[in-house]
């Protein structure tokens, strides 16, 4: 893909301060976009890669934004418009990880799970998703998971808001076809400099390893930059994990 293809293309990925969200940050700002680098509490991170994405000659901004409050995500996207100007690709990376005994999830568990990884989604999408239509064009790229795929008995509000993520990316797909795209990466294990490795995965994987963030960073401008003829599937980026 040439170097400028997003050339003054304005990017906004939520939860880019750190791991993947970073990764996918950096790669479309070298592929030429501009970027938002959306953040909650990650300020300092934030604030670090702004300065790592302005090093590859375009610009960037750190904005914070609670995404489950559609209030924050109206005022995240008119600050990210004033800076940067109208929103051309939505890369929806934010969300919560965690497990929990099923008799242990509460009323809590359940608020934040679908707070941060599925009504932040919708909640972004439909905050520059009007103006994407207007303009004929427009890249929405969330992030699903294996989870969404698969039944983990001690991830289930995990698991249950990423498979709502699935339905919403093809209920947006067909919702603002055609001038728009919307599509959905669904990584499997991502290793991290420092962590433990899953042995485990690595077994079953058929290709015997765990993948990078700079993995899931590829696929989400494949599918930003690769084609005009896909949208409302998902892309699954696993190793092979899923096969077996």
């Amino acid at each position: 893909m040439a170097e400028a293809e997003l050339s003054n293309q304005v990017a906004l990925v939520t939860g880019a301060a750190r791991r993947i969200g970073r990764s996918i940050a950096l790669t479309l700002a070298a592929t030429g976009a501009h970027v938002v680098v959306n953040y909650n509490t990650s300020q300092a991170e934030a604030q670090q890669t702004v300065r790592a994405i302005e090093q590859k000659g375009v610009r960037a901004v750190a904005l914070q934004g609670d995404l489950s409050r559609p209030a924050e995500v109206q005022r995240l996207v008119a600050a990210a418009e004033e800076q940067l100007g109208p929103v051309d690709i939505l890369v929806n990376n934010a969300g919560v990880f965690a497990p929990g005994e099923w008799h242990e999830v509460t009323e809590a568990d359940w608020d934040i799970f679908l707070g941060a990884n599925l009504k932040a989604q919708f909640y972004c999408a439909q905050a520059v998703a009007a103006e994407m239509k207007q303009r004929g064009r427009g890249k929405i790229v969330n992030l699903a998971s294996l989870g969404g795929l698969e039944p983990w008995p001690n991830y289930i509000p995990y698991c249950v808001t990423k498979a709502g993520v699935i339905m919403l990316t093809r209920c947006l797909a067909r919702a603002l076809a055609p001038e728009v795209q919307v599509n959905a990466v669904a990584p499997g294990t991502i290793q991290f400099p420092g962590e433990e490795p899953d042995e485990r995965y690595t077994r079953r994987a058929p290709l015997r390893k765990t993948g990078k963030a700079e993995d899931i960073a590829r696929a989400v401008l494949f599918l930003c930059t690769g084609s005009d003829f896909i949208t409302g599937q998902v892309l699954i980026v696993d190793g092979g994990y899923s096969l077996t």
